[in-house]
């Protein structure tokens, strides 16, 4: 144990800020995979029918089996990084991937190739980067938490430039435009990923090789280090997880409506015309209100949470994740109204579809980097990436709730598609609410 916190020192001394400087490594590498990420998926429903000349329904399905075969590949990336490669060398293979996908999204006839390069480099880099942020920290540092809210603002950082860029690319100068800003996107979060490798803490193939040393030295002196089993608390803790990641669902299946018909209300029925009507906003644009929202919100929401805490009245992270369902739920009641302007008049404010984002924005931050700070907290070190990328399959089967919802856009009133959306998300907080008591006591009052 000693050798193993003396290669973890080495690679942590000097902070920036208060944090770590491999923290701000980490935090530049995922806002440009996901500038690549989100530049991709801001044109993916508008390139399948405008492009490729998919039927509406057809490109929901398309769009959820894909969003959400991205978040089921991380699992086995998990078990990947885990057992053979290392969060570092598996980090890279998902960054190689996902750049060769993006190039291959310039072509229509490598479209179906192009999404099965992002879905598999998406599973090798997405668990293991969000892993590394924690092991940073010692299991009691305070900071872990803050660490996860400026990691999180990496990730918004990126997904509010790239529809902007990729976004407005593709929309008026050509598809492959678009894709390809994406994919310089994640050739440049590679490139600052490979450049701060001395600023990471030993990952966990590193570490398993120090302790087989340390194993072999034990065996001269016929001293035996059996390998660590889990504990009852350790299996309360996943089982817990495992729960959650389940009443997660369909809190990622409304919430992905953002990239699908939300996208079809922006293009379609909502007024973007701006300067008295002299230019119009592209509706990829409005995929950056949530991230810009999320840099204003997430200051005013920790601050929110220190002074709860300070009264001794801060949520369970369980809490809020159940806070984060009921808040989703409501933005969507706004947009019942708005869908009634539209049956009369034919185009809608665009402050509607804002609005609704909003109170999405303060329902994700209620529920996502919540979720991200937990799983590293709770779940056993020397299987944390798996465990990750147990909790992104909550995303995967959520995404692809997201594309079979979104089948219904065309088949029901707007009311009623926005109400169905509305009832799913609170059933969602509420169930959640409901075993908040077994589920805190499991994670350990966390």
């Amino acid at each position: 144990m000693n050798q193993n916190n003396q290669v973890t020192e080495s690679y942590l001394k000097g902070d920036l800020w208060g944090h770590p400087k491999g923290l701000y490594v980490l935090f530049f590498t995922e806002m440009w995979e996901r500038f690549s990420y989100y530049g991709m998926r801001a044109l993916l429903v508008y390139y399948m029918m405008k492009q490729l000349m998919f039927t509406q329904s057809k490109a929901s399905q398309i769009y959820g089996l894909y969003t959400g075969f991205v978040f089921f590949t991380p699992f086995f990336g998990g078990l990947l990084a885990d057992r053979i490669l290392g969060q570092r060398r598996t980090v890279i293979l998902g960054g190689v991937l996902m750049a060769i996908g993006q190039c291959l999204m310039m072509f229509q006839d490598t479209f179906y190739i192009a999404l099965i390069f992002l879905i598999f480099g998406n599973g090798a880099f997405k668990p293991n980067i969000s892993t590394q942020v924690g092991s940073l920290y010692a299991a009691d540092d305070s900071r872990r938490d803050r660490a996860f809210s400026i990691f999180y603002m990496g990730i918004n950082l990126g997904a509010f430039f790239s529809p902007l860029i990729c976004g407005t690319l593709g929309e008026l100068y050509g598809w492959h435009y678009g894709f390809a800003s994406a994919g310089i996107g994640m050739i440049a979060g590679l490139i600052v990923y490979i450049w701060g490798q001395k600023y990471l803490a030993p990952d966990q193939i590193m570490l398993m090789k120090a302790a087989k040393q340390n194993n072999e030295k034990n065996k001269e002196n016929n001293q035996v280090v059996e390998k660590e089993k889990l504990t009852t608390e350790e299996k309360n803790g996943i089982l817990a997880l495992i729960v959650l990641c389940f009443l997660n669902i369909v809190f990622w299946g409304v919430y992905e409506q953002q990239g699908n018909t939300l996208a079809l209300w922006a293009d379609t029925a909502t007024d973007r015309h701006l300067f008295g009507g002299v230019w119009e906003m592209p509706a990829t644009w409005f995929q950056s209100v949530n991230p810009f929202l999320i840099f204003i919100i997430t200051p005013v929401i920790t601050t929110f949470w220190g002074w709860q805490a300070r009264k001794k009245k801060e949520p369970t992270s369980v809490g809020k994740m159940a806070i984060g369902c009921i808040l989703l739920g409501c933005s969507f009641i706004l947009m019942i109204p708005a869908a009634k302007i539209v049956g009369n008049s034919g185009l809608a404010s665009a402050w509607w579809l804002i609005g609704c984002i909003f109170l999405l924005t303060i329902g994700e931050l209620y529920l996502s980097p919540v979720g991200l700070s937990l799983v590293t907290k709770v779940a056993p070190v020397r299987m944390v990436s798996m465990i990750m990328g147990i909790w992104f399959l909550s995303s995967f089967f959520g995404n692809y709730m997201a594309g079979f919802l979104g089948t219904f856009w065309e088949k029901m009133s707007k009311e009623s598609f926005f109400t169905m959306l509305i009832v799913l998300a609170i059933i969602s907080g509420l169930a959640i609410l409901l075993l908040s008591k077994p589920l805190k006591k499991a994670t350990g009052g966390r």
